[in-house]
């Protein structure tokens, strides 16, 4: 029994982060955290012994937030459609949670192939660090992804940004991904396109986690335990996504 409630207590907390995002108007992230806790649920059901007084609660349980979720799917696709959707999360500063995968995978799906990142500043090594780490991301799960664009700045001052970009480049070829890389003076945007039509905008792109306060300080590995600046995400989704 004791397996059977660490499974049951997984399922709450997920699924009290879904309803708390449902109620914030994230249908999108909420979705994800329903499938996730509904899974839990049923694999708690699958565990308990037959004759547990909790298995009827377990199903209600499961048909109560099912039927959520494909409210909440419908309402975000009939959104899509109409070219309506708009979802935004403020980031606070100090906040943690916010790693590349927490905060992009609800976007991430089976259609995505092409991806169009457009930050100016890609430049330096943290930043060169942030763009990797976000291919990385791109290259788990699901793992379509045949292409990325990455348009940003030219650090002229410094090789190291050409050679950096370059070997991410080579690596990511024996993944199959192919990294186009353009420069623009003039860049001030910061913008992320995926290919199934969700449209990513971040006040401060992809840079804005705080440095950790040492090398072996909680967070300088995993960055959903890394603080964040304050900045604001704009999610859209549009039914033909334009090139950059």
């Amino acid at each position: 029994m004791t397996h059977v409630s660490g499974m049951e207590a997984s399922a709450a907390s997920v699924l009290k982060r879904a309803v708390e995002l449902d109620q914030g108007g994230r249908f999108q992230e909420s979705l994800v955290c329903y499938q996730e806790g509904i899974q839990l649920l049923m694999d708690t059901l699958k565990a308990a012994v037959r004759e547990d007084s909790k298995r009827g609660q377990y199903r209600e349980k499961i048909k109560g937030y099912m039927d959520r979720a494909e409210q909440i799917k419908c309402h975000v696709n009939k959104l899509k459609e109409d070219g309506k959707y708009h979802e935004q999360i403020k980031i606070a500063e100090d906040a943690t949670g916010y790693s590349y995968e927490t905060l992009f995978k609800p976007y991430v799906s089976s259609a995505l192939t092409e991806v169009w990142v457009e930050d100016p500043y890609i430049r330096h090594v943290h930043q060169l660090y942030n763009f990797l780490r976000f291919c990385e991301m791109l290259l788990k799960g699901l793992n379509k992804v045949k292409r990325i664009h990455l348009l940003t700045s030219q650090d002229e001052a410094d090789n190291q940004q050409t050679s950096a970009l370059a070997e991410i480049k080579e690596s990511l070829m024996t993944q199959g991904v192919t990294l186009d890389v353009e420069f623009s003076p003039t860049i001030h945007d910061r913008e992320i396109r995926f290919d199934n039509g969700w449209i990513i905008k971040i006040g401060r792109g992809l840079d804005y986690f705080k440095r950790p306060k040492g090398r072996f300080s909680i967070g300088y590995c995993d960055y959903d335990l890394r603080q964040c600046h304050e900045t604001t995400v704009d999610v859209f989704h549009t039914k033909h996504t334009k090139t950059l």
